[in-house]
C-alpha cells in the first residue's frame, strides 16, 4: 500500500479496513423513503396528464364551472338557512 492509496481512502474505506461500517440513521432512511415517494408522485402526475381524456383548457373550464356552481349552491343554502333562522327568531 502506497501513500497515494492511503490519501485516496474515504471514510467508508477506512472503516471497512477496520471491519466496521457507518451507522444508518432514521433520518437517512426517512429521506430516502420521502424522496422515492416524491418521485412516484411526479411520475403519477405525468402519467395522469398524458392519459387525461380532455385537454387542459377543457379540464380547467369544467373545474371552474363546477366550483362556481358549488359556490352558488352553498350561498343559496346559507341564505335559506339564514332566512329560516330569522323567521324562527321573529316568531
Amino acid at each position: 500500500m502506497k501513500l497515494q492509496d492511503i490519501s485516496n481512502l474515504d471514510k467508508n474505506d477506512f472503516l471497512g479496513i477496520l471491519g466496521l461500517e457507518t451507522k444508518h440513521s432514521l433520518t437517512n432512511r426517512l429521506l430516502g423513503t420521502v424522496g422515492t415517494f416524491g418521485i412516484g408522485v411526479l411520475v403519477g402526475a405525468g402519467v395522469a396528464l398524458l392519459l387525461a381524456p380532455k385537454t387542459g383548457s377543457d379540464l380547467r373550464h369544467d373545474l371552474r364551472t363546477k366550483l362556481h356552481c358549488d359556490c352558488k349552491d352553498a350561498e343559496a343554502k346559507a341564505g335559506e338557512s339564514g332566512t329560516a333562522e330569522a323567521a324562527g327568531r321573529q316568531a
